[in-house]
């Protein structure tokens, strides 16, 4: 089933075997991500919700980012670690893909990956009320779905390629509609779409980027894309949360459990 494909690669949840090619239904269960980025979300807002009873907050923040981290099984800080690598040691593009391909990591990567999750850490202890750890992994992965059609394949094997060559727009707009619905429900009728569009923007520069560098994008790219859209959709949920309040009619659909 394409929703426990979902399940197995975003997250570290046990599911039922696939007798299926995992990789190749990686791109059907595209309609799924923003489901299993609900699950994700509702999980670190209830640990958020208990935590802060007897903890405080820079030490909640620091729990949240280590319990992602962990729900996640490190699998996109990987292919982040291995994007900062070949990025910047990489002088051509056979030379990134090699790169990425290696199993150590350089001190790019280790750089890259420090400074992440530093501003997660920042972001998370700047939040306020439930809705942003709703809502964040709701849109990154979401996001990351459109920036698998949109942008070709660097490689024609590995998990990257048999996501892109399984995904299709069908998918993605069944994807779009339950990412916009989460988020006008958590976030609001106003605040939702715009965190959406602002998020999926920033989620297309970046993947131009990588496609520029890699000549298309591969499934560490993907994982990296993950990563950063966590922290910018983070931090875009702070932003638009404090500006939202100056446009008339901002609350609606607000839910004060999240956003209080």
């Amino acid at each position: 089933m394409s929703f426990f494909t979902a399940v197995r690669f975003l997250t570290v949840f046990p599911v039922p075997p696939s007798k299926k090619d995992v990789p190749l239904m990686i791109g059907r269960s595209i309609p799924f991500f923003p489901v299993v980025g609900l699950l994700i979300g509702v999980i670190l807002a209830g640990l958020y919700f208990v935590l802060r009873i007897v903890l405080p907050l820079p030490i909640v923040g620091a729990i949240l980012v280590a319990c992602l981290a962990v729900i996640t099984g490190a699998h996109h800080l990987d292919g982040l670690i291995d994007t900062c690598d070949a990025m910047v040691a990489g002088k051509t593009t056979e030379q990134r893909l090699n790169i990425m391909s290696d199993t150590r990591v350089g001190a790019f990567g280790v750089t890259g990956i420090c400074l992440l999750l530093l501003l997660k850490y920042a972001s998370v202890i700047s939040a306020v009320g439930l809705a942003p750890f709703v809502i964040f992994p709701v849109v990154s992965r979401w996001a990351v779905g459109g920036a698998i059609l949109i942008f070709p394949s660097a490689r024609n094997e590995g998990m990257g390629f048999a996501a892109k060559s399984s995904a299709s727009w069908p998918g993605f707009i069944f994807a779009t509609a339950i990412a916009l619905l989460i988020s006008i429900i958590v976030t609001g009728l106003i605040e939702g779409p715009v965190l959406m569009i602002s998020l999926f923007a920033l989620i297309l520069c970046l993947g131009l980027c990588l496609s520029r560098l890699y000549g298309g994008l591969t499934g560490d790219c993907y994982g990296a894309l993950i990563e950063i859209g966590e922290a910018l959709a983070l931090l875009l949920t702070i932003a638009l949360a404090t500006l939202i309040h100056h446009v008339p009619g901002y609350d609606l659909f607000k839910i004060p459990l999240l956003t209080g």
